[in-house]
């Protein structure tokens, strides 16, 4: 066997292809694709990631911001952040429809609720937002009640918890 740079003759032994004759617009084609294809990805888990975090955010009017605004357009759900004022708490008797005013401190809005309202709804120390409409005649209904509960537990009292 010789060992030289001289050319083999056998045929079959071929040649290594010419890496210069290859065609360059088809590795620049896959590219293109790869680089779409991964701006699409991105541009879809940042869109998901956007809507995740857009639907896991609270906002919340206070009592005096509310107030502000006024009636809300028809349809349209808000939410309203405040304390219980207890002594404007009223239920009538097997009726579930409860009327209250909430309290930011230096406001206070009368609301209505048709339906059970979660026990911490009672603690002075609780802070109640509540998600309905505010009507033309200055009472919000409320169609869901959030309690968020206090920093620090403090227990009701017999006379709070039968309220």
């Amino acid at each position: 066997m010789n060992f030289d740079d001289t050319e083999t003759t056998d045929p079959a032994i071929s040649p290594l292809p010419d890496v210069s004759d290859s065609d360059d617009g088809s590795v620049i084609a896959h590219r293109g694709k790869l680089l779409i294809a991964l701006v699409v990805l991105v541009g879809a888990l940042g869109y998901f990631a956007f809507m995740a975090f857009e639907g896991a955010t609270v906002y919340y009017y206070t009592v005096g911001e509310m107030n502000d605004i006024g009636q809300t357009p028809e349809g349209k759900m808000v939410r309203v952040s405040g304390k219980l004022v207890p002594e404007t708490f009223l239920r009538g008797d097997g009726s579930t429809l409860a009327e209250f005013s909430l309290t930011d401190g230096s406001e206070s809005l009368i609301a209505n609720h048709i339906g059970v309202l979660p026990d911490l709804f009672f603690n002075d120390h609780s802070e109640i937002i509540l998600e309905g409409s505010y009507g033309s005649d200055g009472v919000f209904q409320s169609e869901n009640v959030i309690v968020k509960c206090p920093s620090k537990y403090i227990a009701l009292d017999e006379e709070q918890e039968l309220g």
